[in-house]
């Protein structure tokens, strides 16, 4: 199985449990003040929603999927509109891995690295759009 495979099965896992968004919310928004200010006036049931399918997107990508929702992703975020700042994807994806970490029962040290290689490239291409 590639990498690929194992991501998409992980975060299966992960989105059969209703907290894994939420706990990501709370790792993502508690590694920054700028991060958490954000999100002060978002509808978070909404942004949750968002945020499933914007993994499902990276997933779909490394695994052969046009990136064209990518680059709608990327330019509805760069400085031109909600100017997510090119560092801030970093403080993402730790959040997101930690999540990962606490909610996918199979987590390896392994399974870890395969999530980095995977949404590593989609996550480049959104924040090369800065």
């Amino acid at each position: 199985m590639n990498n690929t495979d194992l991501v998409f099965q992980s975060y299966g896992r992960c989105c059969r449990r209703d907290d894994f968004f939420v706990d990501f919310y709370d790792f993502f928004m508690s590694s920054s003040d700028t991060i958490r200010n954000r999100f002060l006036k978002t509808d978070m049931d909404a942004q949750r929603h968002l945020l499933r399918n914007g993994i499902m997107q990276l997933i779909l990508h490394a695994r052969g999927m046009s990136d064209r929702k990518l680059r709608a992703l990327g330019e509805s975020h760069n400085r031109n509109n909600y100017d997510i700042k090119p560092e801030w994807y970093t403080l993402w994806l730790e959040a997101l891995l930690k999540t990962v970490r606490q909610h996918d029962p199979d987590y390896t040290p392994e399974l870890g690295k395969a999530w980095r290689e995977v949404l590593n490239p989609g996550i480049d291409l959104i924040r090369g759009a800065y």
